[in-house]
This record gives C-alpha cells, structure tokens and sequence, in this order.
C-alpha cells in the first residue's frame, strides 16, 4: 500500500498559491482517478484511495497547514501500517525554476518547513518526494512569495508539471522502481 501527500495549506485563500502546488498536483491526480477526498479528523486531513493494476494507495491532504505536516503524514502511516519506503511526498521547490520537476529518494528540507516537520514525526531524511518548481523572488520575502497566486505564464508551466507528475504517480503507485521514475520524469 502506498501514501501519496500533497502539500498545501486548506482554505479558499490559499488555492492556486505558489506553496499549494502539492495540493493542486493530488487534486488533479484524485479527479482524473475518480477518487473523492473526505475528512478525516482522527488522521488530520483529508483521504482518498485508488486502486491502479491492482496496487492501493491512499491520497492525503494534510489539514494541518503546511508548518504541521508530519502530524497528519505520520497518523495516516500509523493508522494504515504504511511503511516509510512506501510514501510519495509532493511539495513546492522554491530552489528550482516554475515548473521543474524533480524527485529524489532522500535529501535535507532545504528550508522547507512542510518537509522539516515531516522529517521531524518521521525522524528521516529518508522518504521519496516529488518538487514542483516555482522560483524565488529577488525582491518579494519568501512568505509573502510563496503565498502569492500563480501568474497565468507561470500556471501553464505548473500544469504542465502535475502532467508529468501526475504520469510519475501512477508509475509509484504501481511498483516502477524509483529510480527509474526519477529519470523518466525529473526535468533535465
């Protein structure tokens, strides 16, 4: 069994934010698989499942906001028995230009607060993720930046990222191993 995890903040305000592409890229993922998201205030977000060639995964939005991520990420893997090998972590990437993608098996927080407090409930550095491109501004802080909604330019690039990530998903979900999703969907 797998656990997808989109990160975002939950709230009308924060949708199509530079920082909510996690949540933008499990949507996506959910309405093209005909799954449905329900709360579930035990686990602290909201759940879906998908069943592609006979593998299981659960989708996750964590409603904690993004700072208390790994409350939610670690009560689902908890509750569900899913091994750390076995979750897929969507995020924002401020490091990385608008609409690049990148994965990789293990790596810092590279300031990330969402990623920081899932390494901390996890205590791992040690998890698959999947970035999202979407740049630094020279003169905007990095709050007000990553809470800014998506230029029309900048929303074509990022849809055409959830495509691709959206392809390296299902790949995850039916047991490609990951190094192979890595080099077929990571932008050069």
């Amino acid at each position: 069994m797998k656990l997808i995890v989109g990160l975002g903040n939950p709230g009308k305000e924060y949708e199509q934010t530079r920082h909510n592409v996690g949540f933008m890229t499990i949507d996506s993922f959910a309405e093209h698989h005909g799954a449905t998201f329900r709360l579930e205030p035990k686990l602290k977000g909201m759940l879906a499942s998908v069943t592609l060639h006979g593998n299981k995964a659960f989708l996750l939005k964590p409603m904690t906001f993004m700072n208390l991520s790994g409350e939610s990420v670690q009560a689902v893997m908890q509750y569900y028995k899913i091994s750390v090998e076995d979750i897929l972590i969507i995020s924002d990437d401020l490091d990385s230009h608008t609409g690049r993608v990148r994965l990789r098996s293990e790596g810092s927080a590279g300031g990330h607060n969402g990623h920081k407090n899932i390494m901390a409930h996890l205590g791992t550095e040690s998890y698959k993720r999947l970035k999202i491109g979407i740049d630094r501004s020279n003169v905007i802080s990095v709050i007000d930046w990553v809470l800014q909604k998506f230029s029309a330019d900048e929303l074509a690039l990022i849809q055409a990222s959830i495509d691709k990530a959206e392809h390296a998903i299902e790949d995850f979900i039916s047991e490609v191993p990951f190094n192979k999703i890595a080099s077929l969907y990571s932008s050069k």
